[in-house]
């Protein structure tokens, strides 16, 4: 008499499971192992509902918000484009729910197979990360990298190694940040890079960089000085800081700074091309001509120095025209005079202009500076020749 009773309870159980919230969970898995992410993904949403009946029997389950993760993942891998239509940014929503998972795993019964999913998903941000900067979709990838961070500030990962800082990460999301045009987030994980030692001193003129973005160039003067002080023998922080000043127009200390830089490396012919501008800057003549002539001792084919040189006797000349212009028209003796120091000068610019040229014979400047050397010490057929030239 009690069997009946007993299959009759039997099949009422299986009617009512099956009715159980927790179902669509179960179904949702099976959908997305059945490769059905668009069926999975409508499932799983209704699992999440919170106006579904019995919504808690979910809503507080964390196997749902790890089924949930796991089928945002698919979604992310699945090759279809329809399915990647599916949702914007399915690794964020992803993550979420993963996150979620951890919050309601007070007893950690999902916390080593959700540890495993949030591995992969890390390992699915860096690719997307790549992809989207090799794309020039630089606030993706700084997203994916921030993405990647905050997976590994989770404690179920930061416990295995309380200490561990992922630089190379940290450095490429200020790297995205700043071609987004990001500039703040770019410092903030540049400097953060810099407290770990990553790339050494390189990356404090990178940080300086971004300030000179932001027009803040005391700001970047700042941080190449602690760059600086921590990497004193560094010549690319030592040139950064000297081009600073030099945008500062602190020119003392630019040549302070550039002073230091010689001793370090007195082979460096920039640096002396770069003392010849300040000394000029300052009026400094002789001084500057003597930095420049050693640029050219050091480098021979130092285009910048020869011209530089070949310009300032040129100036002098044109200054020198320009006193022989003011002789009154009577004194034709005193005008000759003044006329031919004007020439000296210019016979002195010839030979720098002429060394530029052959540096660079292709340099419109430098030819238009011929023509007019050529013209004013009356060489016409050199000039005739740089005519042609700057013709064609």
């Amino acid at each position: 008499m009690n069997k009946p009773i007993i299959l009759l309870s039997l099949v009422l159980f299986i009617i009512l499971a099956g009715c159980s919230p927790r179902t669509k969970v179960t179904s949702s898995q099976n959908l997305k192992d059945a490769g059905k992410l668009d069926e999975a993904l409508t499932t799983i949403e209704e699992a999440t509902n919170p106006n579904q009946e019995k919504a808690e029997k979910t809503l507080l389950w964390p196997r749902t918000w790890e089924v949930r993760g796991e089928i945002y993942q698919a979604i992310y891998q699945s090759e279809e484009q329809s399915i990647k239509k599916l949702v914007e940014n399915p690794l964020d929503e992803a993550l979420k729910a993963y996150q979620r998972a951890l919050d309601l795993d007070e007893k950690g019964r999902f916390t080593n197979s959700i540890k495993v999913k949030l591995t992969l998903l890390s390992n699915d941000f860096t690719n997307q990360a790549i992809e989207a900067f090799n794309n020039e979709k630089f606030d993706l990838a700084l997203n994916s990298f921030e993405q990647i961070l905050a997976i590994n500030d989770i404690p179920i990962f930061k416990a295995d190694n309380p200490n561990a800082v992922d630089t190379a990460i940290i450095y490429n999301a200020g790297l995205a940040a700043l071609k987004a045009g990001n500039f703040d987030k770019a410092i903030e994980y540049f400097s953060e890079a810099a407290q770990h030692g990553y790339n050494g001193a390189k990356i404090y003129p990178v940080i300086a960089g971004v300030y000179e973005h932001k027009k803040d160039t005391l700001a970047a003067l700042k941080i190449l000085k602690q760059g600086f002080e921590k990497y004193p023998a560094d010549m690319d922080v030592l040139a950064s800081m000297i081009q600073t000043y030099i945008n500062l127009e602190r020119r003392a200390e630019a040549l302070e700074y550039l002073n230091m830089a010689i001793e370090k490396d007195p082979s460096n012919a920039t640096f002396f091309l770069v003392m010849g501008r300040l000394y000029e800057e300052t009026d400094e003549d002789e001084k500057a001509l003597i930095a420049y002539q050693k640029a050219i001792d050091i480098d021979p084919e130092l285009f910048m120095a020869w011209y530089n040189i070949g310009v300032f006797y040129y100036n002098k000349g044109v200054q020198q025209w320009e006193i022989a212009g003011k002789v009154p028209a009577n004194d034709n003796e005193t005008y000759e005079r003044e006329l031919k120091k004007a020439n000296e000068w210019w016979e002195k610019a010839l030979p720098f202009m002429e060394k530029c040229h052959e540096l660079d014979s292709e340099e419109a400047t430098t030819i238009e500076s011929l023509k007019n050397l050529y013209y004013r010490l009356n060489q016409m057929d050199n000039y005739n020749l740089m005519e042609e030239k700057s013709n064609k």
